[in-house]
């Protein structure tokens, strides 16, 4: 894709999500430092205070209106970012969620391509070669499950994982990365080919991603950082972003 003005990234966010407007443009604005693309950011929002199944699902039935809002801005490329809203619809869900919000895009003129980080997760996975992996998550142990119990259907065997058990989405966006550096010694990593440092777009990773990654010895990525994979791959892009592991190093 050829573009003279910058890049516009839209982003369908839960209304009490702080993480993935701070870390979806530093990644970018990041890449922007070795590579020539430009970007703008640009949001629409879902109510969500509490991550719990009911909160989730009213939320999701918002995300259409959602995606017509940012498709009268012309993005270039829209983000569903809420990974456990998606998971927590059934297996598989990603696929329908990004169908049915590309198609309202395509019904208000203004076609863009969809990613939802649900969905990226999977792919960047995949992506990497990933066949058995290692899991941190902020959730309730019921949602973490419903996480694990996803993540497996598409294939790839959840060694081990922990849950925070952080009910409220404000809480856990205030996270400390830097925790994740000691929360992770007490997962079982054995015989994994990568681990997620955050398998939520609302707890914050990206600080310690490399440094995780350095220690571990296997690819590391979150949530976050397999979102900023796909849509820089929607728009034809290459997908690389300096310190933030492998998936994002250039060679995927």
């Amino acid at each position: 894709m050829t573009m003279t003005r910058p890049f516009r990234v839209g982003q369908i966010v839960p209304s009490s999500n702080t993480t993935m407007e701070t870390e979806i443009p530093a990644m970018l604005r990041a890449r922007e430092a070795i590579l020539p693309e430009r970007f703008t950011f640009h949001s629409s929002r879902m109510r969500m205070k509490h991550v719990v199944k009911e909160e989730l699902e009213a939320m999701d039935r918002d995300s259409d209106r959602c995606a017509i809002e940012l498709s009268d801005a012309r993005v270039d490329v829209l983000g569903y970012a809420c990974l456990v809203a998606i998971m927590s619809m059934g297996k598989g869900y990603h696929r329908v969620s990004e169908a049915r919000l590309h198609q309202r895009t395509i019904e208000n003129d203004a076609a863009a391509p969809v990613v939802t980080s649900a969905g990226a997760l999977i792919e960047g996975l995949h992506r990497i070669g990933a066949r058995t992996i290692s899991v941190i998550c902020p959730y309730m142990k019921p949602l973490t499950q419903l996480v694990v119990d996803y993540i497996e259907s598409e294939g790839i065997t959840v060694r081990d994982f922990t849950a925070l058990e952080i009910p409220d989405n404000i809480e856990v966006g205030r996270h400390d990365p830097r925790r994740l550096l000691e929360i992770y010694r007490k997962v079982d990593r054995t015989g994994i080919d990568a681990f997620v440092a955050s398998a939520c777009v609302q707890m914050p990773s990206l600080p310690i991603i490399q440094d995780l990654q350095d220690q571990i010895g296997v690819p590391v990525v979150s949530a976050a950082v397999c979102t900023t994979h796909q849509m820089l791959e929607k728009l034809g892009l290459d997908r690389k972003v300096p310190n933030a592991g492998a998936l994002l190093g250039g060679q995927y």
